[in-house]
């Protein structure tokens, strides 16, 4: 409504179809059920699609038409993507299937039906909820509870210093090279690539701890949307970690009702890999989103397939021995995985994609040698770094990665609790420490500007 007012229009329009079909959804019965529930989904794609589509269709369309000689009739509609509206139109899809699914009774009050797809902290980015989980909570009585308070506070300020400490200071480095990918080559390229990776970790996740925080101050309790992804040991572990309720999301109303991995082997990886295209285009109206999902559906089922061949090949050369090695091992190939599929997401367009990945390794050995060599020469280094970066400073590079460190220390401590269980464990004056602290570099080590979550774009 901020850049738009009659935008709002566009939610009461899907709010009202959905409220009126979940009613009728319960009192019919036959094939009436399944006709209403139709009308239900229909509606929401059909505002997805123009709003979100069109433009991409009709602009396809037009290149398919022009190389075979012909004009395209249809418009191009100068339109702005509501903000969050693929979150939002996923949100009250989950109501009308769970209600056709019977596990989930048809809402009356209107207003509480509003709140649960208008709820304002994950409204524009999620986490994706389901009715089971969020809609009785809008009837509960929430009194005010000291500690449930200050836990969620804890979780917006450690999402707010992923955000603006970590995540905004990479998008320095980020933004700087894959605004202009041509201007760049070897370690440039790798180290944008790689901040990247930690830069959308730290932007989304962000996003959700600040909204699960802000949720539990009121007291509502959201479904977790991260659980330390880049700690994953493949792809698969890695789409049960990243964005949990979008996963779910497409396994419970898409993957299943394609047969999930029933049947033989070839409709199994059909079907994992429309659910991965389905998910890249989920996110945004371009072919580099469809590849970025495209590439993760084909890791998917190459490591399905050659998964006993792995496991032999580790026996072979003894290292099921040395488990934990082994584990660092694919957690870094997973890693690596994921970054290089980052690359298409991140991307401007399909050109500068495949410039970034044909030339990630171009001049590497050179560009380490001259930051070698300048730190050598009294001061020098920062002249090269900066050359290679156009302009940033190497303290910015360091404050970042001094702050990933930190994350994935925080993380690592995570294996077997939460961080505010362990906060919680110290004494009174380390914990107070680490709040001022954590406060004081939000304060003074963040970036400010006008800078959206990476998100709010879907």
């Amino acid at each position: 409504m901020a850049f738009v007012p009659i935008y709002i229009l566009i939610l009461g329009f899907t709010i009202v179809i959905d409220y009126f079909s979940g009613i009728l959804i319960e009192k019919a019965e036959g094939k009436r059920r399944k006709t209403y529930l139709i009308i239900s989904l229909a509606s929401n794609i059909l505002v997805l699609a123009v709003f979100k589509y069109y433009n991409f269709f009709n602009e396809n369309i037009t290149q398919l038409m022009n190389s075979l000689g012909f004009d395209n009739p249809m418009p191009y509609l100068s339109i702005l993507l509501p903000i969050g509206l693929s979150f939002h139109t996923f949100q009250a899809m989950s109501y009308t299937i769970e209600v056709y699914r019977g596990n989930q009774p048809a809402v009356r009050n209107f207003g509480i039906y509003s709140l649960y797809v208008m709820f304002y902290p994950q409204l524009v980015a999620g986490p994706i909820e389901r009715p089971q989980n969020l809609l009785h909570q809008f009837t509960e009585k929430h009194y005010f509870d000291y500690k449930r308070v200050t836990n969620g506070l804890k979780l917006m300020v450690w999402g707010l210093f992923k955000k603006v400490v970590i995540a905004d200071r990479l998008s320095l480095f980020v933004d700087q090279v894959y605004n202009d990918p041509t201007s760049y080559q070897g370690l440039s390229l790798i180290v944008a690539t790689v901040f990247f990776t930690f830069q959308i970790y730290c932007d989304f996740s962000g996003y959700s701890d600040m909204a699960l925080g802000a949720a539990e101050v009121m007291g509502f309790k959201l479904m977790q949307n991260f659980k330390r992804p880049y700690f994953s040991k493949t792809i698969s572990e890695f789409w049960k970690r990243w964005h949990i309720s979008l996963s779910s999301w497409f396994k419970d109303y898409v993957y299943i009702p394609l047969g999930g991995n029933r049947g033989l082997k070839w409709r199994w990886y059909f079907n994992l890999f429309v659910v991965f295209l389905l998910s890249g285009f989920w996110h945004g109206a371009n072919w580099t989103f469809v590849i970025w999902g495209a590439l993760h559906g084909f890791y998917l089922i190459f490591g399905i397939t050659t998964k006993p061949m792995r496991d032999k090949l580790n026996s072979f050369i003894g290292l099921n021995k040395f488990p934990r090695f082994l584990s660092l091992i694919q957690i870094i190939i997973t890693f690596l995985l994921v970054s290089f599929a980052w690359i298409f997401f991140r991307a401007n367009s399909l050109n500068d994609a495949f410039y970034i990945c044909s030339n990630l390794f171009t001049g590497l050995g050179d560009s380490i040698s001259s930051i070698l060599n300048g730190f050598a020469q009294r001061g020098q280094g920062k002249n090269v770094f900066s050359q290679i970066f156009l302009g940033q400073l190497i303290e910015d590079f360091i404050i970042a990665v001094l702050g990933i460190a930190l994350m994935e220390f925080v993380h690592y401590k995570q294996r077997n609790k939460s961080l505010r269980e362990l906060v919680s464990t110290k004494p009174f004056y380390v914990r107070w420490a680490g709040y001022y602290a954590i406060i004081l570099a939000i304060l003074f080590l963040g970036v400010y500007g006008q800078r959206q979550f990476i998100y709010f774009q879907f």
